[in-house]
């Protein structure tokens, strides 16, 4: 089992096909488009991960690069409260 993967698999992204025109930018703090990919790391206990010890889960974010608060919109919504005070949403 790979290191981090509770599961032993890793989860598979659903194939949309998406004509990039008929989607929105996404803009930071400054009003351009470009951000920061970090990940926040997750505990999960031994008994939970079915493992001998505990496994760390890393979810990837983006982080608006100018004033480091996290795209909350990509967060799990069961985190989002969590992270309230280090994230902002999109407009």
């Amino acid at each position: 089992m790979k290191a981090g993967n509770a599961g032993g698999q890793a989860p598979q992204q659903p194939q949309v096909n998406v004509d990039l025109k008929s989607t929105k930018g996404i803009v930071n703090s400054k009003g351009t488009n470009i951000w920061k990919s970090r990940v926040i790391l997750r505990k999960i206990s031994k008994y939970v991960a079915g493992t001998e010890s505990d496994a760390i889960m890393p979810i990837p974010v983006f982080v608006d690069p100018y004033n480091d608060k996290i795209l909350a919109d990509g967060l799990p919504p069961e985190i989002r409260e969590e992270l309230a005070d280090e994230s902002l949403m999109s407009e």
